[in-house]
C-alpha cells in the first residue's frame, strides 16, 4: 500500500525503467500503456492520455481523450521482467480531461459500490476461485486443445503434471504481494485451481486481474497455454469463478441472510455480467455448475452454497460466475444486490437440500432457472431497472 512519495522514491532507488499504467475495458480485459520514470510525476499530477475510442465500451471518436491516473497503493513489480531496469505496474483511475471520473471505468463502478456499502456501515470481502486449463502448444507456440495431463481431482505427480507450474505461479504471486492459500489439480484433464486469500472488494478485483495475467505469463514461459474460457472441452468440466463473499457490519449484526436473499432476488438480471459469453451457457447445469436459483448449506449442486466454516471464514459462495466475467462489475452488482436485500429486509427461500443433478421433475419444475442462453441473459439485463440504476448505458 504505497503512497505517492513512496512510489517516487521506489522508482528512483530500485532501478525502475518502465512503469505500466494498467486498466480494464468494459469486458475486464487488462490494457496498459508504459511510461518512463521521467513521465511519472506528470501521470500523478495530470494523467496520461489515451484514445478511448479504440477501447470497447469507452466512447466514440468525436471526444475520445481520456486520462489514466495511477493509484499508488497498487504498485507492484513484475517479477518476470529483468531485475536490472525493473518494470512495475499500477492500476489507474480513468478520468475526463476536466478531472471528472469516467462513468464507464469499471474500477470506479466498484468504488462507488463499496462507498455505498460503507455508508450503511457494511464492509464486503471477496475471494474468488478461478479455474483454468493448461493446454500444450504446437511447434509455432500456438495453443492446441491437447491437455497438459490427464489427471483428475486433487491427483498428485507424476499424473499431475501441473504441479511445478502451479508452484511457480504461487511464488510469482507472492512476489507481487498476493497470498495464495491453496492449489490443486481440478476434475478436468489439465484443469487447475489456485485460491488466494479474501480481501476488500477493490483489492480482490485487482488481484483477480493480476492473477490471470500471472497465470498466462507463467504458462507461456513453460511452453503452455492457460485457458480461462468457461467450456474449453465440451464433455469435460467447465471453468468456474466461484465468488466467496463475507460481511462485517459496524454494529456486529449478521446480515448474511438478507445479503444472500438480495443476490437470489437479482441473480437472473445479473447473469449476463457473471456469464458474459456464449460458451458460458454450455457450462451451466452440469459438472457442479448450477442451473437453478437455489441455495443450501454445503451443497455443490446449488447456485449458492454456505460452506461449513465459522467465524471470519463464514461466507456465501456463489457458484454460477465464470472467469470471463469482469470482476469489478461482478463484485459491484453483487454488493448492490446484497444491499438491496438488507434495505428491504428480504429473506431467502428455504434451503433445498437435494442433489439437483439427479432431482426429478417434481422438484425442478417449480424452480426458477438461470438464463440458458446469452441472448436471454442480455434481455433480462436490458429490461432490469436494478441494472439500469447501477450501470451506465455503455455497460449494458
Amino acid at each position: 500500500m504505497y503512497s505517492y512519495d513512496e512510489v517516487m522514491t521506489f522508482v528512483e532507488e530500485e532501478d525502475v525503467k518502465f512503469i505500466r499504467l494498467a486498466f480494464c475495458d468494459i469486458h475486464g480485459r487488462q490494457k496498459n500503456i508504459s511510461i518512463m520514470p521521467n513521465q511519472l510525476k506528470k501521470a500523478f499530477d495530470d494523467g496520461i492520455s489515451f484514445d478511448a475510442s479504440a477501447v470497447d465500451g469507452f466512447g466514440d471518436i468525436v471526444k475520445s481523450d481520456l486520462f489514466l491516473h495511477p493509484d499508488p497503493s497498487t504498485l507492484t513489480i513484475l517479477p518476470w521482467r529483468p531485475s536490472h531496469g525493473r518494470v512495475v505496474r499500477m492500476f489507474c483511475d480513468i478520468k475526463y480531461p476536466d478531472g471528472r471520473h469516467y462513468e464507464n471505468d469499471c474500477r470506479y463502478i466498484l468504488k462507488r459500490a463499496t462507498e455505498e456499502a460503507a455508508k450503511k456501515g457494511i464492509s464486503c470481502f471477496f475471494g474468488s476461485e478461478l479455474e483454468f486449463y493448461l493446454f500444450k502448444t504446437d511447434e509455432n507456440g500456438e495453443p492446441t486443445k491437447e491437455p497438459f495431463d490427464h489427471a483428475g481431482y486433487m491427483d498428485i505427480a507424476p499424473d499431475d503434471k501441473g504441479e511445478n507450474v502451479r508452484r511457480e505461479i504461487c511464488f510469482t504471486l507472492l512476489d507481487m504481494g498476493i497470498s495464495p492459500e491453496s492449489s490443486h489439480h481440478e476434475e478436468g484433464p489439465g484443469q487447475n485451481e489456485i485460491d488466494f486469500r479474501y480481501s476488500g472488494a477493490l483489492n480482490a478485483a485487482d488481484n483477480a486481474i493480476t492473477f490471470k495475467s500471472v497465470i498466462h505469463t507463467v504458462a507461456r514461459r513453460n511452453g503452455l497455454f492457460a485457458d480461462f474460457s468457461p467450456k474449453p472441452l465440451l464433455h469435460e468440466s467447465g471453468n468456474g469463478m466461484h465468488i466467496n463473499i463475507s460481511l462485517r457490519s459496524e454494529g456486529g449484526r449478521d446480515y448474511t441472510d438478507n445479503f444472500m436473499a438480495g443476490i437470489l432476488e437479482h441473480i437472473v438480471e445479473m447473469t449476463a455480467f457473471l456469464n458474459p459469453t456464449e460458451d458460458s451457457y454450455k457450462r451451466l447445469g452440469e459438472h457442479k455448475a448450477p442451473k437453478y436459483v437455489t441455495w443450501s448449506p454445503e451443497n455443490r449442486s446449488q447456485l449458492i452454497r454456505i460452506p461449513a466454516e465459522k467465524g471470519e471464514y463464514k461466507r456465501i459462495e456463489l457458484r454460477s460466475p465464470d472467469p470471463c466475467a469482469n470482476p469489478y462489475i461482478a463484485y459491484a452488482l453483487l454488493i448492490y444486490a446484497g444491499l438491496d436485500g438488507i434495505e428491504k429486509n428480504l429473506k431467502p427461500s428455504e434451503p433445498l437440500n437435494v442433489n439437483l443433478y439427479t432431482a426429478g421433475a417434481e422438484i425442478t419444475d417449480r424452480l426458477t432457472n438461470l438464463p440458458d442462453t446469452l441472448a436471454k441473459a442480455r434481455a433480462a439485463a436490458a429490461n432490469s431497472e436494478f441494472i439500469k440504476h447501477i450501470l451506465p448505458d455503455g455497460c449494458i
